[in-house]
């Protein structure tokens, strides 16, 4: 028996199941040599083909586009505004409370605000995952 003759297995197969309707369209992409080199490299290691990697990447509902990524960087950029400024607030709670025995009525408003920004940072981190 030959190498030809030898079935290969079903996990082993490099190619999808040809299309009952054919090849309909055909898309050029256009790379450079490293990205050329990264999308060998990839390819090889997942045990496909170059344009099945391309092409499941680009249908995966689960990965995230650069457009969706850099959104998610902007809202976690705000919220590291957001806890600077909370946190010079709480620092003017802490000291104004240390120098007297009254607690200031601000303070209750400064916590539900920390409350808040904790709460957008779980959704954010919730909204990458």
């Amino acid at each position: 028996m030959s190498d030809e003759d030898v079935p290969r297995s079903r996990l082993s197969r490099r190619r999808r199941a040809n299309s009952p309707a054919g090849t309909k369209k055909r898309r050029d992409v256009w790379v450079t040599a490293e990205e050329e080199a990264a999308l060998i490299a990839k390819a090889a290691r997942q045990k496909v083909t170059v344009p099945n990697l391309l092409l499941t990447a680009a249908l995966s509902e689960s990965s995230e586009t650069p457009t969706e990524r850099r959104a998610a960087m902007a809202e976690l950029m705000a919220i590291h505004t957001l806890l600077a400024r909370v946190s010079n607030n709480v620092n003017q709670i802490a000291r104004h409370a240390n120098a007297g025995d009254e607690f200031p009525q601000d303070a209750k408003v400064v916590l539900a605000y920390v409350r808040e920004v904790a709460m957008r940072i779980d959704r954010t981190i919730e909204g990458l995952m």
